[in-house]
């Protein structure tokens, strides 16, 4: 395993950090300890979730990830060994089960933490991380951004908010999730007038999906801000699983149709392309996919999730997979022809 720093911080981290939205709906609890038996078997001390989990979101199974992974620290007795990472829901009509305040008021910040340290058996968080921001922005398969005047900007208060955990010792460090260049920079502004600084960003980024090279990118080099990208095989397109009209038992998107972001006539077009490229190179598509992401210069870490032990053990191998520039050229020459097709 590899592992870096996470900028601002002291926190030493792999450079594949465990994803675990999957536990508790599509994988039974005693499916996620043995994915997190395995991780910290090959070096892996680092664990992505969030109260909103397991995914699709749904009532009955709400909070059921945190409690798989608090189930598994006190069986193994590891926490002091796991950098553990989570998050707090954003406004959405949808999730109002698991609270009606989805604001990030100091009254719903109470709530979804102790609530999420009482479900990890834990009493504090390495990472705490906003899971979306309060305002309307052009995220989950949204091109275009529609402005909303009607937001009023509560950044400073939030801030002030999570620092009193951060005194109070139950977390560490604050992170950000699903945020835009501008919104990033505007906690930027917040640092430099003595607020606490945001230490990553967690996004979606992909071969079919690679709009934080636009303006992000700058942000976060120049900010030296940890990047965490999630969703690095596009919901398992970038196995190439999906391709000529398969659709395999127990996948996500076989079980979740409406999980069709990265399904599109443009996404199928460069997964083919991608995929003949991995194969001229004796590469699987999932490590070439991985590999990619892990050598752009502005990414810290990069969130996998699986739903069997085989596809994480392949994920995690792509830690040894180095690609060349002839084959980074090549995949390049492909997003030049078809970029950005899943937003």
């Amino acid at each position: 395993m590899q592992y870096t720093i996470l900028p601002n911080t002291n926190l030493k981290i792999s450079r594949i950090c465990l994803g675990s939205m999957t536990w508790g709906q599509q994988n039974t609890e005693a499916e996620g300890h043995a994915q997190l038996d395995m991780a910290l078997d090959k070096g892996v001390n680092f664990i992505d979730t969030a109260e909103m989990y397991s995914v699709p979101g749904n009532p009955k199974t709400q909070g059921s990830t945190e409690s798989i992974i608090g189930s598994w620290f006190a069986k193994k007795g590891v926490r002091n060994k796991m950098v553990l990472a989570s998050k707090i829901t954003g406004p959405n009509r949808f999730f109002e089960h698991i609270r009606k305040d989805l604001s990030f008021s100091k009254e719903a910040l109470d709530d979804a933490l102790h609530k999420s340290l009482k479900r990890l058996q834990t009493d504090y968080l390495d990472l705490y991380q906003l899971h979306w921001p309060e305002r309307g922005v052009n995220i989950f398969g949204s091109r275009d951004y529609i402005h909303n005047d009607a937001w009023e900007d509560t950044i400073a208060a939030t801030l002030e908010h999570l620092n009193l955990y951060v005194k109070q010792g139950k977390i560490r460090y604050m992170g950000l999730s699903n945020e835009t260049p501008w919104g990033a920079m505007r906690y930027m502004e917040e640092a430099r007038k003595g607020a606490p600084k945001m230490v990553s960003i967690q996004n979606a980024y992909n071969l079919l999906n690679r709009r934080d090279e636009i303006g992000l990118s700058e942000v976060i080099l120049r900010e030296d801000l940890g990047y965490l990208p999630y969703s690095p095989l596009a919901f398992g397109m970038l196995t190439g699983k999906y391709l000529n009209g398969a659709t395999p038992r127990h996948a996500r998107v076989t079980l979740f149709p409406n999980y069709s972001r990265y399904h599109g006539d443009g996404s199928f077009e460069a997964t083919r392309k991608y995929q003949e490229i991995a194969q001229q190179h004796d590469l699987s598509l999932t490590q070439m996919s991985l590999a990619f992401i892990r050598q752009q210069p502005f990414v810290t870490s990069t969130i996998v999730g699986a739903t069997t032990v085989e596809q994480l053990q392949e994920n995690i191998g792509s830690i040894s997979v180095n690609l060349s520039e002839e084959i980074i050229t090549a995949i390049n020459t492909v997003h030049a022809t078809i970029p950005n097709p899943a937003p």
